[in-house]
């Protein structure tokens, strides 16, 4: 889940920064929220990563933000395609990166869901 994570956070930050440096005016609002969903896949993946409960706690909130944005991006982007004239990562429900933007913050919440339930039944960590 890190390495997943940590994937999308670097394609979707570079693919915002070089966007808002050359072509803001065009579509300021679908290159902010790929920006957005860059800071929310790293955070994911830095609480993936750190573990422990605060770990835990931030690798929610952002898989929960997360699947929120791209329902949301994605329903707008869908019944109003002029106010996004160009894609965001979470546009089309993620169609322009395989809908992995659509089942990434499913499987990290399932994935969290299941290590909270093994780090409860007293088993120790499981592997992240």
């Amino acid at each position: 889940m890190v390495a997943l994570y940590a994937v999308f956070a670097l394609a979707a930050g570079a693919r915002a920064a070089v966007q808002i440096a050359l072509d803001f005016a065009e579509a300021p609002l679908a290159y902010v929220l790929s920006a957005v969903a860059s800071v929310v896949y790293l955070v994911a993946a830095i609480g993936f990563a750190r573990g422990g409960r605060a770990g835990r706690r931030a690798a929610v909130v952002a898989c929960s933000v997360e699947l929120v944005g791209v329902l949301t991006v994605g329903v707008l982007s869908l019944a109003d395609p002029a106010a996004f004239p160009d894609a965001t990562v979470w546009s089309g429900f993620g169609q322009g990166y395989g809908f992995i933007p659509l089942a990434l913050p499913v499987l990290g919440l399932l994935w969290l869901r299941h290590r909270s339930a093994t780090l409860d039944e007293g088993q120790g960590p499981a592997p992240g």
